[in-house]
């Protein structure tokens, strides 16, 4: 893997040390809060700020690097975007999606590839930039030195140990005039105990190899072009299309013979003898997701493999994976049809919501395939179901997941609401179950749900975790434990 040629310029090394600091100081571990947008927005300056370090010696030969890929910044804001859910809402599981896609993002942004081959090898190559990172960073902070750039150690060590105690002692004498200065203070810095100096260790010790290594790369962009073809070695038209045209085919006919089965919803379940609304929207569903996914990987393989160059090749392309696209949309309708009478009967939660979002987002996929098959190269395609997929977890963030849920059982009537499935919400859920008809219900979910209320501080600080709190107030009404049962509240 080649890397800089010169040693990191002095901006990366003081950018780099100054975003890992900003990360002990502000990542809250284990919890949501505006700690992960305040990292993130210090990780992307100092990446922003990453190169080599100048050359007064001409280069004779130009190296070989990578192509300027002008979406870069598109998805490192993506990245920011996605690390800042956690400023807005409470729910962890939530986060945990967003924390997920942004490392694909973060990948994107860094590697600058456009196929899936190439934001795997970005992956690959990550602990390798790491390792090459470190002696990369000694050697511009050694160049730093040597061309009286930058203090020597010592005397970087005398300006932190000087800025300090200027700050101590000014403090504390704000502090003792103001007693409002005193709280600011108290909540903006953090507290010397044991367990916080091993957090900041354990932040720093992944902090800092992670942007060293992505600052690497930043610096010299792999050059993942051959990786981006969208083409590989062809097969012959028969070898493709008989396979193919045969599971379009098997499509169709299904299609055909479960058409009132697939969209027949309430009316068919009426009209059936013994079926039920569950297992009208379970029986087969998740084959279908399934199919719907296998359908996408064969598509990928036929765009990869299938001849294009002749005309008759290009036609019978677009005829066969065109059918064959056309009937996996009408099988991701159906699966969101059987998904909206299940949620209409039994209710909202979490797994229907997040599966009824993949079917929506594998369905647009599809639609993405369909325009790709107009112009047959589609080299934008990858990208741009990535694009549809953070899209959408970002309009879900939007929406407020908890809190749809929990309205949707609210609504529902009183002896059909899962007050057990309520209180395992996160806080974003409160505003809605502060409209329970029952007052005891309404009592003892919301004194279960403000035992989540987690650390204070301003690194742990969100939007929803506040407006709960101020619902609930810093004292929710003493329940009586007798009424509370543990099998119904989940205690």
């Amino acid at each position: 893997m080649p890397g800089p040629a010169r040693p990191a310029s002095p901006s990366t090394v003081v950018a780099v040390g100054a975003a890992t600091a900003v990360a002990a100081l502000s990542l809250p571990l284990g919890q949501v809060g505006v700690g992960w947008l305040v990292t993130a927005v210090a990780g992307a300056i100092a990446l922003l700020l990453a190169r080599p370090a100048a050359s007064t010696i001409p280069v004779l030969v130009p190296r070989t690097t990578a192509p300027v890929r002008r979406d870069r910044p598109v998805w490192a804001a993506a990245t920011v975007a996605l690390l800042g859910v956690g400023t807005f809402r409470a729910a962890g599981w939530l986060f945990a999606l967003c924390l997920v896609t942004a490392t694909i993002t973060f990948a994107l942004a860094i590697g600058g590839g456009r196929s899936m081959r190439a934001i795997a090898t970005t992956y690959l190559m990550a602990p390798a930039a790491i390792l090459r990172s470190a002696p990369w960073l000694a050697r511009g902070l050694a160049r730093m030195r040597r061309a009286g750039g930058g203090p020597a150690p010592v005397r970087i060590v005398g300006t932190l140990a000087v800025s300090v105690l200027l700050l101590v002692v000014f403090g504390l004498l704000f502090a003792s005039a103001s007693p409002a200065f005193a709280d600011l203070i108290a909540n903006i810095l953090p507290s010397v105990r044991p367990d916080g100096v091993v957090r900041w260790v354990v932040v720093c010790a992944f902090t800092a190899p992670v942007l060293g290594g992505a600052a690497f790369l930043r610096a010299a962009p792999p050059n993942l072009t051959d990786l981006d073809r969208t083409e590989g070695r062809t097969v012959s038209r028969l070898e493709w299309a008989v396979p193919l045209g045969l599971l379009t085919l098997l499509f169709a006919m299904f299609v055909a013979v479960q058409l009132a089965v697939l969209f027949g919803g309430a009316s068919h379940v009426r009209g059936t003898a013994g079926l039920t609304y569950a297992e009208y929207a379970r029986g087969g569903f998740w084959q279908l997701c399934f199919v719907t996914g296998l359908t996408l990987v064969v598509l990928a393989g036929a765009a990869r493999w299938a001849p294009r160059r002749a005309a008759g090749d290009r036609a019978v392309f677009r005829a066969v994976l065109g059918t064959l696209t056309v009937l996996t949309l009408v099988i991701v309708a159906s699966a969101l049809v059987r998904m909206q009478v299940y949620i209409d009967t039994y209710g909202l939660t979490r797994l229907r919501l997040l599966v009824a979002c993949c079917e929506v987002w594998f369905g647009v996929i599809l639609l993405l395939v369909l325009v790709a098959g107009i112009r047959i190269r589609a080299p934008w395609l990858p990208r741009a179901a990535i694009g549809a997929g953070v899209l959408a977890l970002l309009g879900l963030a939007v929406a407020n997941p908890d809190l749809l849920i929990a309205r949707n059982q609210v609504d529902r009537p009183a002896d059909r609401i899962d007050v057990g499935y309520l209180a395992d919400l996160s806080l974003d859920a409160v505003p809605a179950i502060d409209d329970l008809a029952d007052p005891v219900d309404r009592t003892c979910v919301l004194y279960q749900l403000s035992q989540n209320r987690g650390e204070d501080g301003w690194q742990t600080w969100n939007l929803g975790r506040a407006t709960a709190l101020t619902l609930i107030g810093d004292h929710p009404t003493p329940i009586n434990p007798g009424r509370c049962l543990p099998e119904r509240y989940g205690y």
